[in-house]
Parts: C-alpha cells; sequence; structure tokens
C-alpha cells in the first residue's frame, strides 16, 4: 500500500509541476498578441510595452540562480509554493492595472514568482523520480514546455479576440490555485539545509547592472544618448556589472561559479542562449506589431500567423534531440543558429505593399532552427560539467536566455525608434498630403508614430488624403524599419552560431561513463558523439528538458 502511494505521489510531484510550468510559460507567449490592445487600452506608449516584456525577463533572469539555492534551503516544495502564490497574486493585479506603471510593476512581480518556479520545478521532478522513469518524467515536462510555447501565440489571440486581454493574466489564476492545491497535498519537500547561502551581493549588482543597462536602452532615444541620466546609466551598469564579476570571483560559494565559464563549451552555449533569444525571440514584439497595427490583424488571426514558426520549432525539437546522439552539438547548434539568422534575412525584403506571406519563408526556416537549437542547447548545459554542476550550468543558460530577451527587445526598440520618424517622415514626403502633415502636425504626428497610435491618430484625420498619404507612409517607414531589424537579428543569430561551432568542443564534454566521478572533460566517450551525463539511458541521471524560450 505504501509502495503504491510513493507511486501516486511522485506523478502526482509531475503534474503539479507540468501545471505550474505551462502556465508560466503560456505567460510569456500569449502577452506578445495582446500587446497592441494593451497599448490602446491603458494609453501606452512603444517604451511602456517595451517594459511589459522586459520588466517580466529581467526580473526572471535576476532571481533564477537565487530561486535556485532558496530550494535547496527551505525545501524545493514550500519554496515552489511560495513561486505559484506570487505568481498567481501577480496575475491577478495585472489584469487588474489601471496604467502602464501598474502593469509592468505587477509583472516585474510575476518576474519573481516566474523564476522561483522554474528555479524548482526541475529539482522537484529529479528527487522524485529515478532512473530509467526519470527521463519519461522529464521528458513529459520538455513536452508540455514546448507546448506551451508552440500554442501561447494562439491562446493568446482567442482570449485577447473573444474576452480581453487582461483574460490572458485572470486565466493563471485557477491554474496557479490548483497547481497549489496539488503541491500541497501530494508533492514531498525535501532540502539541502547547511549546504548553500543566499549571495546577497552578487544578486543586487547583477540585478541592477541589467536594469541599469536595459533602462538606458528604452530611453536612449527619448532623452537622448548623450544626456547624463543615460550616460550615468550605461556607466553604472558597466560599474555594477564589473563588481558582481570580482565578487563572483571571490566567493566561496557564489551566485554563479565563474570557473565554470573555463570551459569553452559553456561559453558556447551562453552565448547560444542569448543570441537565440536576442535575435527571433525578441523579434516577436516587433512582429506583432506589424501584423496588428500595419496590416490590422486582430490578435486571434495573429496567432494564427505565427503557427508556422512556433508549431515547426516543437515538431523538430524532439528529432533534434535525437540527433545530438550520432551528430556533434556544436554542428546541431551552428546548424540551427544558422538557420534561425538565415530565416531573419529571409523576412528582411518586406515592402509597403507585401501581405503577411512575404514572412512566411523566414518562419519556417527559423522555425526548424529553434527547434533544432533549443533542445541542444538545454543538453549542451548539462553535458560539459560534471553532475554536481549541472543545476547551476542550466540555470545559468536559462538566465542569459532572459538577459537575451530583455536587451535584445531594449536594443532593437533603440533602433526602431531612431528610424521609424525619419523613415515615415521620409515617405510622406512624396506627396503632397504627407508634406502638409509633416508641416503641420508636429509633435502630435511624432508622438502618434513613435508611440504606435498611428491608426488612432489617422482615424481623427478628417481628410481622407491626408488620412490614407499617413497609412501608407507608416506601412512603408514600418516595413524599412522592421528590414533593419531582422538584418541587426540576423547578425547576431549568425554570431552566435560561429561561437557555438568554435566554441563547443568535444572534448570538453563529461562522457557518460565518468558521471559519477565528476569527469574531465576529456572526451566523448569515444563514440564520436555527444553521450553526456544527460542521456536518459544513464540510470538516475536526468535527461534535459528545454529551458524556457522567453
Amino acid at each position: 500500500m505504501e509502495r503504491g502511494c510513493d507511486v501516486a505521489r511522485k506523478w502526482w510531484t509531475l503534474i503539479a509541476v507540468c501545471f505550474g510550468t505551462f502556465m508560466l510559460l503560456l505567460d510569456i507567449t500569449v502577452v506578445n498578441v495582446a500587446l497592441p490592445d494593451i497599448q490602446t487600452a491603458l494609453h501606452s506608449s512603444f517604451a511602456d510595452l517595451q517594459w511589459v516584456v522586459d520588466a517580466y525577463a529581467l526580473t526572471l533572469a535576476a532571481f533564477l540562480l537565487t530561486a535556485g539555492v532558496l530550494g535547496d534551503l527551505f525545501g524545493r516544495k514550500g519554496v515552489y509554493v511560495v513561486g505559484l502564490v506570487i505568481f498567481s497574486a501577480s496575475s491577478l493585479v495585472c489584469g487588474l492595472a489601471t496604467d502602464p506603471l501598474m502593469l509592468n510593476l505587477s509583472r516585474a512581480v510575476q518576474g519573481v514568482g516566474g523564476a522561483v518556479m522554474f528555479a524548482t520545478s526541475l529539482a522537484l521532478v529529479a528527487q522524485a523520480f529515478s532512473g530509467r522513469e526519470r527521463g519519461t518524467a522529464i521528458g513529459i515536462y520538455g513536452a508540455v514546455v514546448g507546448g506551451a510555447v508552440a500554442v501561447g501565440p494562439l491562446i493568446g489571440g482567442a482570449i485577447t479576440s473573444g474576452i480581453g486581454w487582461r483574460w490572458i493574466f485572470f486565466v493563471n489564476i485557477p491554474i496557479g490555485v490548483a497547481a497549489i492545491l496539488i503541491t500541497l497535498a501530494k508533492v514531498e519537500n525535501a532540502s539541502l539545509p547547511g549546504r548553500r547561502r543566499i549571495d546577497g551581493f552578487g544578486f543586487v549588482t547583477f540585478s541592477a547592472s541589467l536594469f541599469c543597462l536595459v533602462y538606458a536602452l528604452v530611453q536612449g532615444n527619448a532623452k537622448g544618448w548623450g544626456s547624463p541620466l543615460i550616460v550615468a546609466m550605461l556607466v553604472g551598469s558597466a560599474v555594477l556589472m564589473a563588481g558582481f564579476l570580482v565578487a563572483e570571483r571571490l566567493q566561496r560559494d557564489p551566485m554563479l561559479d565563474l570557473g565554470l565559464f573555463r570551459r569553452p563549451a559553456v561559453v558556447g552555449v551562453s552565448l547560444g542562449s542569448f543570441t537565440l533569444s536576442a535575435s527571433i525571440f525578441a523579434l516577436f514584439l516587433y512582429l506583432t506589431l506589424y501584423l496588428q497595427d500595419v496590416l490590422g490583424y486582430s490578435p486571434l488571426q495573429t496567432g494564427i500567423r505565427f503557427l508556422p514558426i512556433t508549431m515547426l520549432s516543437f515538431l523538430v525539437a524532439p528529432v533534434a534531440g535525437k540527433l545530438t546522439v550520432y551528430v556533434h552539438s556544436r554542428l546541431m547548434l551552428g546548424l540551427g543558429l544558422l538557420l534561425v539568422g538565415f530565416g531573419c534575412l529571409l523576412m528582411s525584403h518586406t515592402e509597403a505593399s507585401s501581405s503577411w506571406t512575404v514572412l512566411l519563408p523566414g518562419f519556417l526556416v527559423a522555425g526548424v532552427g529553434v527547434g533544432i537549437a533549443n533542445p541542444v542547447l538545454a543538453s549542451v548545459s548539462v553535458s560539459v560539467v560534471p553532475p554536481e554542476r549541472s543545476g547551476m550550468s542550466t540555470g545559468s543558460a536559462s538566465t542569459f536566455r532572459q538577459i537575451g530577451i530583455a536587451t535584445g527587445i531594449a536594443g532593437l526598440g533603440a533602433v526602431f525608434l531612431h528610424e521609424i520618424r525619419a523613415n515615415t517622415v521620409g515617405a510622406l514626403a512624396t506627396s503632397p498630403a504627407g508634406r502638409f502633415l509633416v508641416e503641420h502636425g508636429g509633435s502630435r504626428l511624432n508622438a502618434a508614430v513613435t508611440g504606435g497610435g498611428v491608426r488612432q491618430a489617422a482615424a481623427s484625420i478628417p481628410d481622407r488624403a491626408a488620412r490614407t498619404a499617413l497609412l501608407d507612409a507608416y506601412r512603408a517607414g514600418y516595413t524599412t524599419t522592421l528590414n533593419h531589424l531582422m538584418v541587426i537579428a540576423a547578425v547576431i543569430a549568425l554570431v552566435g552560431a560561429a561561437g557555438c561551432l568554435a566554441l563547443v568542443r568535444q572534448r570538453d564534454f563529461v562522457p557518460s561513463h565518468a558521471a559519477g566521478d565528476g569527469g574531465d572533460g576529456a572526451g566523448d566517450g569515444g563514440d564520436g558523439a555527444d553521450r553526456s551525463p544527460a542521456d536518459p539511458d544513464v540510470p538516475g541521471v536526468p535527461a534535459p528538458a528545454p529551458a524556457p524560450a522567453g
């Protein structure tokens, strides 16, 4: 009877973890397609929209490594429940938001809850399962991760079009409550008291450095790149990051063990994680605005048009995961990021007269690239370090993903705001009605173009010729700017591809037969493949699951 209870308990643990993880990742992807509706409802600026995504990504990145330590110290079950409570409560506040500041602050709190949940979720599964069952359980977990990312835009579009954008947050509450009740009733607690400590200085300097950098990138155009505030933020970010690195080097139990980066493969995984997020995933914001603000699609129609890239990445991922047994991981990572870069280049030929299908070839190619890169990044992050360091290694890779999202959106946004007005004004100057708007529009025209309110501004113009000229010019200006963003994203992905090919060396992999002794990273077991300590065929060692895409 007791044996049956133990079997039931571990599968209930998997259910609780999958509930929370599905909610966490769904909230990342559903928000993108709701952004234009949020902008209209809350009268948000373009910078406000960036912070809806970046506030979440920043706190998720900042708290991820620290949250793992909290789970070890105080018990993963209790810490996971705290994360669920924080995430669910902040989701309620997000749905009730009355202005952009309230929404963005609650999104930041959501990121804290998300970090706590994600940092402890795999550990809960690992402590409940062993041997081949652990591989099966984490495979199911990985399928939930991929499924949430794949269907997120469609679910977000359906909810936003059907019952309103606030419900993309309200829907988290019943899911969160169910996960909390299951966790409290069925999940076993475990902790490692006395072995870890909180790295307070590292946490503060790391978080503050990221915030200063993203704030400077988001506000640089508005306040001037040479303004004292922006210069101070950029300098402060560099100083704080230097302080963080020095502190981590000197501490006995650092938040991030810099010794991991002595292995070039760890550097390659971090670079790959960062560039994947900073390229294609950071572009989702600007693609969403293009499909809705420029082409006029509804949130549901937008979600449907994202399906080629999200579903293809979901379908390719398990195939890519199996191929790592036969193909070197550096080749897989290089190919995946190369396809992402090529996909971005295919999307860089959008014109004012284009329909959404101009993006389709790029969606397909980039979707395959994401599907190849995602599982291989997850696998390599645990394969190039001894098993006892795999938690910090995967946490580090996930942190670099979130940093890539935050800085990618902010950096591309800086380029976007710098170019969109000039490109739109240039297009307006080609017609008499457009030149009249430029001469008399003033600050109102500038605010509409840079704030994404062109359709509302056009609706208020009584003259049909002027209204048409504004919409046509904005479409031309936006597509020109979007093409430039695509090229930048392609360069970022191609740099990641080159870095992975050069740095993810086979001799840095810990061989599967050395999993128990920490390994020396000297080889790959002699079979020419990336046989890692995460192989599900190795009893008692977990297979990796994809980290959140962003």
